[in-house]
């Protein structure tokens, strides 16, 4: 079976990603890290495929990108519609914030993210029932 997460042939490029982090990323991700989104944890530079996230939830396969301007190129547009639709077939939900949403108005795109989080939590809580004595945080115990 092929890894199609975190693959270790990536490793280098997330690390330099990590190092360049823009100021948008710096903003939101001292707003997501620890939990701190409904007790759910986000990982920085996080690749799927040959892909990179800029933050990614595994728990409830959500991934989050900020764009800048040359986001905003006719050929960036394609590239990142076809990125997408990859990632996509693993089941990943994608937030797109641009750059300037996320320095003038973090509060919406937070509320932003605890919608699709609280709609994927319960997604995850009805579309996989909990074996008998295990639970999980957020979770109601199934007992059968």
């Amino acid at each position: 079976m092929t890894i199609a997460f975190n693959r270790n042939s990536m490793k280098e490029r997330r690390q330099i990603l990590r190092r360049k982090t823009t100021k948008p990323e710096i903003i939101l991700w001292s707003k997501i890290r620890r939990k701190q989104i409904d007790g759910f944890r986000f990982r920085r530079q996080y690749s799927v495929n040959e892909y990179i996230l800029d933050f990614y939830c595994p728990e409830l396969k959500v991934g989050i990108e900020i764009d800048g301007e040359n986001h905003e190129r006719i050929e960036l547009k394609e590239y990142d519609s076809e990125r997408e639709e990859v990632i996509k077939l693993f089941g990943i939900s994608i937030l797109r914030f641009t750059n300037k949403e996320v320095i003038d108005h973090i509060d919406n795109v937070l509320e932003k993210i605890r919608d699709t989080v609280k709609s994927r939590s319960s997604a995850v809580a009805t579309t996989f029932p909990l074996i008998k004595g295990k639970t999980q945080k957020g979770l109601v115990k199934v007992i059968q």
